[in-house]
Parts: C-alpha cells; sequence; structure tokens
C-alpha cells in the first residue's frame, strides 16, 4: 500500500482540514497515512473526525456537506514534530535551525523509504527547500521545478517552472520541458504532448534573452519535444499546446494573475445576479451551469503541484487548502508514485 506523509501543520486551516483531507483520501483511494506535526492537536483532530465527521463543500459551489469517515480502518501513523516552519521564515534558514519542524520530518519520512511520497500545504519556500536538502537532485537535473495544471477550455495545460526558480539558465528550461513532458505523459495521459515556450510574440526572434535561446534550443529537436514554437499569454488557455515553458518568476506571476482573474470574475458575475430581480432569476437559471464551469476551475480540484526533479515525490498544495484541496492532492501523489515519474524523468535525462 502506497504511504503519503502529510505536513500536518501547514497551511492556513492546518491541522484539521489537512487532517480531514488525508483521512477523506486515505478512505477514498486506499493509501496509507503518515500524519506528520504535533500529536496531540493530530490525535484531538482524528478523534473529532470520527466523531463527528467534518463539513466540506466537496468542490461544488453551495453548501457544504458532511463526510464522514471511519478513522479507526484506516492506516495511520502519527509522527511528532516539535517545531513548525512559519510563513514568514527565511526558509533556508529555517530547515537548518528547525530540525524537528513538521516539514523536514515529512520529506525525512520520504527520503528514508518510511513513506512513498508527500504532501505540503505550508510554506511553498520551505517545502522546496526541505525536498531539495533532504531528498536530493535527479542526476542531470540542474534545478528542480513546480509544474503547475491550469484548466483550459478542452484539457489541462502544464506550466513549467511555476515559482521554484526565478533566474534560468536556457538548459535549466530545456530540462523542464523533459520534465513536463514526462508528467504530462504519465500523471494527465496526453499522448506526444505538444511544448511552447511562454513570449510576448510568437515570432522567433521575440522575447528575452533566455526566450530566444530556449527557443533555438527546442527548434533543434522539434519532433522530439512536439514543439510548438513560442506561446502568447492570451493564448495559454487555449489549447495551442499542453507544456508551457518558463522561467519560474514568469510562471508564479502567471499562476497567480490567473487565480486572481478568475476570483474576480466569479464575484462579480454573483454581484450582477443579486443586483435585482432579473438578475437573481437569472442566476437561478445558470447555477447549474456555473457549478460546471466552477468545477473545471477551481484549483482545489487539481490538489496540488508537483515539484519536479528532486529524488522522491514532493506535492505541493495551496495555502489556502481545506480538506476537498488536500484529498486531490494526495490522489496526485498517488498517481506520481504509481506512474513512476521519477524513474522515467531519470531515463528521459540521461538520454538527453
Amino acid at each position: 500500500m502506497t504511504r503519503i506523509a502529510i505536513d500536518a501543520m501547514g497551511g492556513d486551516h492546518a491541522p484539521f482540514e489537512i487532517v480531514a483531507g488525508a483521512v477523506w483520501a486515505a478512505a477514498e483511494y486506499g493509501v496509507a497515512l503518515e500524519l506528520v506535526g504535533k500529536r496531540d492537536l493530530i490525535e484531538d483532530c482524528l478523534e473529532k473526525i470520527q466523531k463527528d465527521g467534518f463539513m466540506s463543500p466537496c468542490g461544488k459551489i453551495g453548501r457544504n456537506k458532511r463526510v464522514r469517515v471511519d478513522v479507526k480502518s484506516l492506516d495511520i501513523k502519527i509522527t511528532h514534530a516539535s517545531e513548525i516552519i512559519e510563513m514568514g521564515e527565511a526558509p533556508g534558514q529555517a530547515i537548518r535551525k528547525k530540525k524537528n519542524s513538521s516539514i523536514v520530518l515529512t520529506v525525512n519520512s520520504v527520503a528514508t523509504g518510511s513513506s512513498d511520497a508527500l504532501v505540503a500545504a505550508g510554506s511553498t519556500g520551505a517545502a522546496m527547500a526541505a525536498s531539495l536538502f533532504g531528498l536530493g537532485r535527479i542526476p542531470g537535473i540542474d534545478r528542480p521545478a513546480i509544474a503547475v495544471t491550469l484548466p483550459t477550455m478542452k484539457k489541462p495545460v502544464v506550466v513549467i517552472d511555476g515559482g521554484a526558480n526565478s533566474n534560468c539558465t536556457p538548459q535549466m528550461l530545456k530540462q523542464f520541458a523533459i520534465m513536463g513532458r514526462i508528467f504530462s505523459k504519465n500523471v494527465l495521459d496526453i499522448e506526444n504532448p505538444k511544448t511552447g515556450v511562454l513570449n510576448i510574440g510568437e515570432e522567433a526572434g521575440k522575447g528575452n534573452e533566455l526566450a530566444q535561446s530556449v527557443y533555438n534550443i527546442l527548434e533543434e529537436e522539434k519532433e522530439k519535444y512536439n514543439f510548438m514554437g513560442n506561446i502568447e499569454g492570451r493564448e495559454l488557455f487555449l489549447n495551442h499546446c499542453d507544456i508551457v515553458v518558463c522561467d519560474g518568476f514568469v510562471g508564479n506571476v502567471v499562476l497567480k494573475v490567473t487565480e486572481g482573474t478568475a476570483s474576480m470574475l466569479f464575484k462579480m458575475i454573483k454581484s450582477e445576479f443579486k443586483s435585482d430581480f432579473l438578475g437573481m432569476l437569472i442566476g437561478l437559471l445558470a447555477k447549474p451551469f456555473m457549478k460546471r464551469i466552477y468545477e473545471k476551475i477551481n484549483y482545489e480540484e487539481f490538489g496540488g503541484m508537483l515539484l519536479l526533479g528532486v529524488k522522491g515525490i514532493t506535492v505541493i498544495s495551496h495555502g489556502r487548502s481545506k480538506a476537498y484541496a488536500i484529498k486531490n492532492a494526495v490522489r496526485v501523489a498517488k498517481e506520481a508514485v504509481e506512474t513512476q515519474v521519477n524513474r522515467k524523468i531519470a531515463e528521459s535525462i540521461e538520454t538527453n
């Protein structure tokens, strides 16, 4: 049975929502758990869930529903962590100073083979730093990268890097393209995914020196990468390609802008539906359609982002993640283990 280590103390809604999502996933996906954090708090959460269940929107717009899980029937191990790395702490210094922090011990669980993968919803920087130092890099990978899955009109698109590396070299972006292809093929089941470089224009000579260099590198092996050329920001969600390669600074801006825009649009639409009687009537009729759209763009459906390039499976969840998002993050981790993403990345890097 696949065992997933969970940093139970990371995230805005820790520990209850993190623990709830983890046990929900264990019941639904048949995985074992290692919950890492303050033992008394985790035990209190498990006791409460066993007794009363918990409320969750289950990814839908509307009323929360009570989810009940028989905690006693699950394979759950608790590892006590006496320290927590807060969001404002410098990641590198914090993981060196706080050896008994929940994120460091969660990573150690994977490094020692106690667990097969980990999920963390706390500080992204701390999760990345702990994974890099604790698990090490896959040979041939200069820097790990975050693979962000975004919804589009037809099928998901992978943006890589989503924020791990602000300063990149062309060779690093080539490695990102390789890792993105492995992820897209094996986790998202996209056969021969199309690759593009995020740029300010479609022409080969557009963009800064980094974008132009990466374009030339991928163009030289066009068939190997199924390279489609440059992709402008407005084309990101139109399925022109399946993998969008960029540096972490640009990728993180794309992620945050996308998230903010989607949130703003839904708030504007809901506000208009409440503005007058006609709006309320239209809103009532449109509610089923709005639900379906929301499910497609809701970040909770995707659960978390894989940190590719380290010798272990690390899934980084949104800091605001609640139970439903954590449940899906565990699913992502389980799929990454079962599809042997890391082994396939290592094999691809060796041949390039």
